[in-house]
């Protein structure tokens, strides 16, 4: 357990806190690696990274050094917005807004229900908590139905998740023996902690090897030792080749399979049948060095693998994510260093317990995963006339208008719906189609913390504090939320009034107090994190109120997992020790390892009956019988090239960031084409050319890379926001890739997007 003084390099304790240094996080990927920032007013004037945090021990790369783009840049909302009958927006005052936003939303709750309010949002890179203050508020309307980003990304993966393991599993990757990644750039996107200093450790050490396969030769796959360049769009072709030849040459553990997987049989019938030349040859890759990956991973004492967007919006996607964990099911490689473990959380991101049991969206059809209606099929349940179609949204922290398939679907989705609210940091795509804009505070403004804590055999997690307070016109979220919940009358205020006093006598009469509470008025179990902020977070050290939710978050981590809490070195009685917890996650601006196991305790967190991989999962397994039928290719004399559309680069961020100048290379944001390609179309370093999807054209600038198969082309993601440096009319800067989609374009299992597998054509625009 590790506690730090919050402002550590700074000696002097009357110093301005706007000149001192400060540890933080980095909120650009999941990995949020910890930072020291330096201030000079309210300006970031310096980044490096933290060497005393738990988990990234002073590691960042280039992205972090440049936050203040994101913190100072022009275009900060500071104060709520209506749309007026012009379409354009007056300033109006916070009491105005909360009350005219509460009533249209009981109008229409009383008219039509709050299952016809849809709820997008609740998180981005680090902004979570909101996240837990949105679905108080959500449970307070009566709103059913809400999305995010994860819906767009892993939940084909949570569902193959679910019904293997009945929770999570990831990798260590500091310690595996061979480590493969599918459709994943670590090098850019990270994913595990210090992750470009184990990629140099595994590239250096003869006795590891690394596996990449993409169609693209990454900066990560040029540190492999196999790089499987397959043609875009034929992972599951690889990968069912793959395994393949791991059944048929014998190089897997079948004690282990006997053991601890159930109808395994079934699984090895079915890649027998496998033709590993016909299957090498449609992905692209030769068959000799798919027999020679095999072996290796065949031979290894532990093996890790970790998928990423490049197979999560691409064709057959939930099928390679099924197959690229038989990989290592295969050799048996889990519960031991290097290999695949379970985790514990602080706040898990999916229901695993629910796979396979998903409902249907009422109006689509489409699977719901963990409570997540897919992106895709948002937009259609509003410009419907079905009865139960969506009639108003509340978004937070998120910009579907530009990061979800088909923009120019869902500006048209939004000007359908009786109304919409938006709160967010800057004026985004999404808030221009909005009715109610609400300004929110930064990140570096507000308390907050990530969920993304997945690491084991110790797993950490950091509450940051903020920096400086909320820019003047602006509220953290989780008073927005309070704010809304009492201008609906959805909590007592009388019962917060007694939650208050009890808070202030101790945490031990709050905890009874609140428990009695809850019992009583399931309505406030149901808002228990706004509860909790107007009551608890009272007694918090100020600008910490919004953390208050985490003390309910760290009882029940105290209460699942206690004996791994204990060993990470927490010593408090059973009824102490979510309190410890909570205590040393305020106080700590290092992060806090919050559990420690055993490796072989990995086995304990598993959700299956009997603790064992359930690998025989019927549709997956139909899918892969039926795979020799499908396509390898779906371009056609129209469309004939595969555009990735939201390809990450050294300077790529999610949107967050809408400065362009915080990019030092690839201003404009450029689609790559590779060297024969480009001499084809006869284009060059620097030229114009048009691309056109069965979703829109834009023109972007050329640049000719040989990384790239022929008739692969890619632009990268956060490009096309529009930003003015002057605080004028605003410009747009590189392409919008979701101008180039569209909706139907999705995987059958989880409706997750084909963003990187788009059908295009290119044509030259002349000088």
């Amino acid at each position: 357990m590790t506690t730090t003084e919050p402002n550590p390099t700074s000696q002097d304790s009357s110093a301005d806190p706007l000149k001192e240094w400060h540890k933080s996080v980095c909120i650009l990927c999941s990995a949020n690696c910890g930072v020291e920032v330096r201030l000079d007013d309210r300006e970031i004037t310096r980044v490096r990274g933290n060497k005393t945090h738990v988990a990234s021990k002073g590691y960042t790369c280039e992205k972090a050094l440049r936050i203040n783009h994101y913190q100072n840049s022009t275009g900060r909302l500071t104060s709520p917005l209506r749309r007026n009958a012009d379409g354009g927006y007056d300033e109006i005052d916070w009491d105005t807004a909360i009350s005219e936003i509460a009533a249209k939303f009981t109008e229409l709750i009383d008219e039509h229900g709050g299952e016809r309010i849809f709820y997008y949002g609740g998180g981005g890179q680090g902004n979570h908590l909101l996240g837990a203050y949105g679905a108080a508020t959500r449970r307070g309307l009566g709103i059913r139905h809400r999305s995010n980003a994860l819906a767009q990304e892993k939940t084909g993966e949570a569902w193959v998740d679910g019904r293997l393991f009945g929770t999570h599993t990831h990798g260590d990757f500091h310690h595996a023996e061979v480590s493969v990644f599918v459709g994943k750039n670590v090098w850019h996107s990270h994913g595990f902690d210090e992750a470009r200093r184990v990629l140099k450790d595994i590239a250096g050490d003869p006795k590891r090897s690394m596996v990449v396969i993409d169609p693209r030769r990454t900066e990560t796959a040029d540190l492999a030792d196999f790089h499987l360049q397959v043609k875009p769009g034929t992972d599951a072709f690889c990968i069912a080749a793959l395994l393949g030849v791991m059944v048929e040459e014998n190089l897997i553990d079948n004690s282990w399979l006997a053991e601890n997987a159930v109808e395994a049989d079934a699984v090895l019938d079915e890649l027998r049948k496998v033709d590993v030349a016909d299957y090498s040859s449609r992905c692209g890759v030769d068959e000799d060095l798919i027999r020679a990956t095999a072996r290796r991973i065949g031979q290894a004492e532990s093996v890790s693998v970790l998928e990423d967007l490049g197979i999560e919006m691409a064709p057959n996607s939930t099928l390679v994510s099924y197959l690229q964990k038989l990989i290592w099911i295969l050799v048996g490689s889990f519960g031991r260093p290097g290999a695949m473990t379970t985790h514990t959380s602080m706040v898990p991101l999916f229901n695993y317990s629910a796979a396979g049991n998903e409902p249907e969206s009422p109006v689509t059809g489409g699977a719901v995963i963990s409570g997540l209606v897919p992106c895709n099929e948002i937009p259609d349940a509003v410009l419907t006339d079905h009865p139960d179609r969506y009639r108003a949204m509340f978004i937070e922290s998120a910009n579907p208008v530009h990061s979800l398939a088909g923009s120019q679907r869902w500006r048209d989705a939004m000007a359908a719906l009786d109304f919409s609210v938006v709160i967010d940091v800057f004026m985004t795509e999404t808030a221009r189609e909005a009715t109610y804009v609400l300004p929110a505070a930064s990140q570096y403004e507000k308390v907050e913390t990530t969920f993304f804590a997945l690491s084991f055999p110790d797993n950490a997690m950091t509450i940051r504090a903020p920096m400086m307070p909320p820019l003047e016109g602006t509220l953290p979220e989780p008073e927005i939320h309070a704010r809304l919940a009492k201008a609906m009358g959805l909590l007592d205020e009388d019962v917060l009034q007694q939650l208050r006093e009890s808070a202030e006598q101790g945490r031990r009469e709050f905890a009874a107090a609140f428990m009695d509470a809850a019992m009583a008025d399931p309505k406030l179990a149901g808002m228990g994190a706004i509860a909790l902020y107007e009551t608890l977070g009272k007694t918090l050290p100020a600008g910490m109120e919004g953390a208050a939710v985490l003390w309910f978050s760290a009882q029940q981590a105290a209460m699942k997992f206690p004996a791994a809490i204990r060993a990470a070195g927490f010593d408090a009685p059973d009824d102490e020790l979510g309190d410890a917890l909570f205590d040393a996650l305020l106080e700590s601006r290092d992060g806090v390892v919050f559990s420690h196991h055993d490796y072989e305790q990995a086995w304990d967190m598993l959700g299956t009956d009997e603790r064992k991989f359930m690998v025989n999962i019927p549709e997956m397994l139909a899918d892969l019988a039926s795979l020799a039928s499908k396509p390898t290719d779906y371009t056609s004399d129209e469309f004939p090239f595969v555009l990735a559309a939201g390809e990450r680069r050294a300077f790529t961020a999610n949107t967050i960031i809408r400065d362009p100048a915080w990019r030092k290379r690839d201003q404009e944001g450029a689609l790559r084409v590779s060297p024969s390609d480009a001499a084809d179309l006869g284009v060059e370093d620097g030229s114009r050319i048009r691309v056109t999807t069965p979703g829109g054209t834009a023109v972007a600038v050329v640049e000719v890379n040989d990384t790239l198969l022929p008739g692969h082309i890619t632009l990268p993601n956060g490009m096309g926001l529009d930003y003015s440096p002057a605080g004028g009319e605003p410009e747009v800067t590189g392409v919008s890739p979701n101008e180039l989609t569209t909706t139907d374009w999705k995987d059958e299992y989880a409706g997750t997007p084909w963003h990187k597998h788009v059908p295009a054509r290119l044509e030259v625009v002349p000088a």
